[in-house]
């Protein structure tokens, strides 16, 4: 059936903002395996995400091999020891109790990376902003989180990371750029509050500041 321009009834676009409001940043998952099926419904909406020039840059790895895991935790634990370092007092008490990563919960996890060097696309809107390529693959990454929700799944963005040392361990190409680790599972709650407000660490703000220019 080809596709036409049509209006959102009410309830969809409620059941939206729902879906928007209860996408959150998961670190606690439960153990129950993900269906394949329903991972890769989830992964085909990169091939429906915007991308500048239609390069589709993202690249993605599933991380699934003992040696690969393991070294991504020690990366994690690592950055993790550092950035507690660089805080003091009550906010370094606070950011010791926060879980900051599923890496040892959750069942799959992805390394997704922007290809600098990609030549789809043949460089339209990337020459005076190369940095489009990057935010297409973010872009990306918001429709698969969606997605993710809508399937009962949670995704948990890890960015307490050493990009060099991760691009190492996985040996990945010189020109790859890392956007994000991430945990993928069945969360062990929905909330409509992001944990680190649960948790005091900041508040989100009611309104988006706008000026005029």
């Amino acid at each position: 059936m080809p596709l036409r321009d049509t209006a959102f009834s009410t309830e969809f676009r409620s059941q939206l903002d729902l879906l928007m409001r209860l996408r959150r940043d998961v670190r606690r998952f439960r153990s129950d395996p993900v269906d394949e099926a329903a991972l890769a419904r989830c992964l085909a909406t990169f091939a429906l995400a915007p991308s500048v020039g239609l390069s589709q840059p993202w690249r993605i790895l599933r991380i699934e091999t003992d040696a690969a895991r393991d070294a991504a935790l020690k990366n994690f634990q690592d950055s993790n020891t550092d950035a507690l370092a660089g805080y003091s007092g009550a906010r370094a008490k606070l950011y010791s109790q926060l879980k900051l990563s599923g890496m040892q919960e959750a069942p799959v996890q992805l390394a997704i990376y922007c290809d600098d060097d990609t030549t789809q696309g043949h460089g339209l809107g990337a020459h005076s902003m190369p940095e489009m390529r990057r935010y297409s693959v973010a872009c990306a990454i918001t429709l698969f989180w969606l997605r993710l929700r809508a399937e009962g799944l949670g995704l948990g963005w890890v960015s307490v990371l050493d990009p060099a040392r991760l691009n190492r361990d996985l040996e990945v190409p010189q020109g790859w750029h890392l956007i994000g680790y991430f945990c993928l599972g069945h969360p062990e709650a929905v909330s409509e509050t992001p944990e680190l407000e649960q948790k005091g660490w900041e508040r989100r703000r009611a309104a988006l500041p706008i000026e005029i220019r």
